[in-house]
């Protein structure tokens, strides 16, 4: 019998497909994204995570024991500090300032759902919205490695997401989402499960938000 995971990993197979198929992954792969569709999702990017982490601790706090927390403050919160410099880089190279940003309809939708699942559900559902940005990035930048040359322009990018670093973070928290299953609900794993898929469907809207530059519509 798989666990909870796997089983979400498998529900979310043909949306998976289509975030590999997105116009911003194929054109990142092969090193011909547009600097501004790319400059924007960086951006969109260090907003999102300065309100992920937060909700990184929240669950790191809500946890039910020692390790949990400890898994929070060292593994998950390392790759998202890997993450923050990558982000730094990028935008010292852009001349930009994320602050100065205004967050994306996508980003807002994005973390809003995630903190109101913070505040809301139970640990063992938070849990659940918190993985699929570890685990779809670590799919993605892996399945891209496989296929981008050496000197593609997003190297750092690339290289963050498919590092075997990261990858550990990942699997820590797929062993603690599994574990945080295992005893919960049959109740709160189907609410576990949509969390799960809701997640993954906003990484989707994420990337493709990036690469039409989706902005809110003019004020009046």
């Amino acid at each position: 019998m798989t666990g909870f995971c796997d089983h979400a990993w498998q529900r979310t197979t043909a949306l998976r497909a289509a975030i590999h198929g997105l116009p911003f992954n194929r054109e990142l792969a092969a090193g011909t994204l547009d600097q501004a569709r790319f400059q924007f999702y960086i951006t969109q990017d260090a907003l999102y995570l300065d309100q992920y982490s937060r909700v990184l601790a929240m669950a790191g706090a809500r946890g039910p024991d020692g390790a949990t927390l400890r898994l929070f403050a060292e593994s998950a919160v390392a790759a998202v500090a890997v993450e923050q410099a990558l982000h730094g880089q990028y935008l010292t190279a852009f001349g930009a300032d994320a602050l100065e940003a205004e967050p994306s309809p996508d980003c807002v939708n994005y973390t809003s759902f995630l903190l109101a699942t913070a505040y809301h559900e139970p640990w063992e559902v938070l849990m659940a919205a918190l993985l699929p940005c570890f685990w779809i990035y670590w799919d993605v930048g892996n399945a891209i490695a496989r296929e981008a040359a050496a000197d593609n322009k997003y190297r750092a990018w690339i290289d963050t997401y498919s590092d075997a670093g990261f990858g550990d973070a990942v699997r820590a928290v797929i062993a603690a989402t599994d574990k945080a299953s295992a005893g919960a609900t049959d109740a709160v794993r189907a609410r576990m499960l949509t969390a799960f898929i809701r997640s993954s469907q906003y990484e989707y809207l994420f990337w493709d938000g990036a690469y039409q530059l989706r902005r809110w519509p003019a004020g009046g």
